[in-house]
């Protein structure tokens, strides 16, 4: 669900493609055969220097595509104007994704790489024997804060958000399943919970909460946390880690009343043109070094458990982004609510958001 919202806008993207000389779309290239493969990714969430290594090794022409949100890249596939041939959603839209047919299964003979993977995080719920994806990266939805901001207080609870004493000091991303989730949590519910009268005294009490929230943002919430101008952020593991290696005051936890365990995993949709090479660029990013030098750019958590032996020993002994499979077990992965039931927690955000004006 993953976890990083875009903050490229398309002039920038542009700017970036000839930066690191990534091969972006163009109706004029024509670009076609097996030696191009069109990827479909999160902003900011692969290391430009192995695409580049991938197209020296291959001599496939990597055609590279950004989103920010799930539901924007179904909505991309499902009109099929481009047909991309590896895409990264998150475990709650690859079920949604299975359920609609639009992902082809893989063959895990083309993918031996796949054994790097933990076992762990494997033959999941959401796609049972890994038949249409692959781990890429996981983390937990948490709380960051800066302790000395807060006159040395420390947090370890979603309820401990309430204090009045943090008025004006709370970030919220902007994120629905997050910030219900949140509510829920502190209430002892289930993140995936669609009892609606559980939903409304979950919005209930995050109402409660206006007073001390600050601003609900996308990814400003870095630079902010960063600069010492917000005392607490509700955020993805990976946006803490950011923000901790340019401001070594921030702390993150991830709340005992539990929380989000996310996933994001790379998928071949159905509409594939280049089934073979993106079979080839699954498996080359599931190899133990290429995935340690990706996790190392994107700070998130890497699922790859050959890759760890490569990474620096102070990253994958950090508990607060390598948790003990102890707690792992008491998070909880969204499920696929539906339509409807997504809708109902979609308008109680809203509402929420609306009630802070």
């Amino acid at each position: 669900m993953k976890k990083l919202l875009s903050i490229l806008v398309a002039g920038l993207l542009v700017s970036a493609a000839l930066l690191y000389g990534v091969h972006w779309l163009n109706n004029d290239q024509g670009y076609a055969g097996d030696k191009t493969l069109t990827v479909y990714n999160w902003g900011d969430y692969i290391d430009t220097d192995l695409i580049k290594q991938f197209e020296k090794e291959t001599g496939i022409k990597v055609v590279y595509e950004t989103f920010d949100s799930n539901e924007a890249m179904l909505t991309k596939i499902q009109q099929g104007g481009t047909t991309y041939d590896v895409a990264v959603p998150s475990e709650y839209m690859i079920d949604k994704m299975i359920q609609a047919n639009l992902l082809l299964p893989l063959d895990h003979a083309q993918l031996p790489n796949l054994k790097n993977i933990d076992q762990r995080f494997m033959d999941l719920p959401f796609d049972p024997k890994n038949k249409y994806s692959v781990p890429y990266f996981w983390g937990t939805v948490g709380i960051a804060y800066n302790p000395k901001l807060l006159g040395g207080k420390k947090l370890d609870s979603w309820n401990d958000l309430w204090d009045p004493s943090l008025k004006q000091k709370i970030l919220l991303i902007d994120g629905a399943r997050e910030v219900i989730g949140m509510g829920l949590n502190s209430l002892g519910y289930s993140l995936n919970d669609t009892n609606k009268a559980h939903l409304q005294k979950a919005k209930e009490k995050l109402s409660e909460l206006t007073p001390n929230v600050k601003a609900i943002v996308g990814d400003e919430n870095k630079l902010l946390m960063q600069n010492n101008e917000a005392a607490i952020a509700v955020l993805w593991s990976g946006d803490a880690a950011d923000i901790m290696g340019e401001n070594e005051d921030i702390d993150y936890v991830v709340p005992k009343e539990g929380s989000n365990l996310w996933f994001d995993n790379m998928v071949i949709p159905k509409t594939a043109k280049h089934v073979k090479a993106a079979h080839q660029f699954i498996n080359f990013m599931l190899d133990a070094k290429v995935a340690a030098q990706n996790t190392e750019y994107v700070a998130y958590s890497s699922p790859n458990k050959a890759a760890l032996q490569y990474m620096p020993k102070e990253m994958v002994e950090d508990k607060r982004f390598y948790p003990s499979p102890g707690l792992t077990k008491r998070l909880e992965v969204y499920k696929n609510l539906g339509q409807k039931n997504l809708a109902y927690y979609n308008d109680l955000f809203l509402e929420f958001k609306m009630h802070r004006k």
